[in-house]
């Protein structure tokens, strides 16, 4: 049996003459934490969209759990047990950081319209246990004391908590982090690093996700691709990417101090 969970499978993304994603390939292993880098425009969030199905590649597969998944629609690949979050935080501006949350729970309801109409016994008893869900990922997150509190007037750290907190309300198998410790301090950053190390193993969890905070991916990817105007210029350990040339050309100047 594989424990391949998603393989890219030689995709490419083009947008009329320009081609965002070269031929890439690359195999996420399940219960492991990939990193996916690369300067800017390398085409790291275009990948992310093209697993979601928000975009269809030009050529390539997405295989998720063996399946092909290619251009399934967004919320489909939700139920599939994939969720991701987003380079800039999207949050309910009008929402509490609970009501936030407990969208992410939808996929998981097990009461028919008419019941939520009615408000029959199923509805209140469902609703009691996401509620408590709700709570439990505060908890994790440390953001319990803000379940009343509007979610974009949080610090922006604790924004990123409740985005992560509402991907993982989904059930997900698969969690997919766009630069999670983006507009952080070090200490933030410290603190989500072992957040995401902790929901990994609690939530039987794989992980991809796009940094550029080359000491946050040391310390948490097991294996990474570098992405350079599409391209694959790299693919191993953190530590090795580093010292590698190519790696390095690609960036502004040598991180390898980082």
């Amino acid at each position: 049996m594989s424990n391949v969970i998603l393989k890219i499978d030689h995709v490419t993304m083009q947008f009329g003459g320009v081609t965002a994603i070269d031929n890439l390939s690359f195999e996420v292993e399940k219960g492991s934490i990939y990193g996916l880098i690369g300067p800017n425009g390398a085409g790291k969030t275009t990948i992310f969209n093209i697993i979601t199905g928000n975009l269809y590649p030009t050529k390539g597969r997405v295989i998720f759990e063996g399946n092909d998944i290619t251009g399934v629609k967004p919320n489909k690949v939700v139920y599939k047990g994939i969720a991701r979050t987003f380079q800039n935080i999207r949050l309910f501006k009008s929402m509490s950081v609970l009501d936030n949350i407990l969208i992410g729970f939808d996929a998981q309801a097990n009461y028919s319209y008419f019941e939520a109409i009615l408000r029959l016994p199923r509805y209140f008893k469902h609703e009691k246990i996401i509620k408590q869900k709700a709570y439990e990922l505060m908890d994790i997150f440390g953001i319990t004391q803000f379940a009343d509190s509007n979610a974009t007037a949080l610090s922006y750290g604790n924004q990123r908590k409740v985005e992560i907190a509402r991907a993982l309300a989904t059930n997900p198998k698969l969690l997919l982090l766009d630069e999670p410790a983006a507009g952080m301090n070090p200490n933030e950053t410290a603190e989500l690093s072992e957040i995401i190390h902790k929901i990994k193993k609690d939530f039987d969890l794989s992980i991809l996700l796009i940094e550029h905070d080359m000491k946050f991916v040391n310390a948490m990817c097991d294996k990474l691709t570098v992405l350079d105007y599409g391209e694959n210029i790299f693919e191993g350990k953190p530590a090795d990417a580093i010292v590698d040339e190519r790696v390095i050309s690609a960036y502004l100047g040598d991180f390898t101090n980082a």
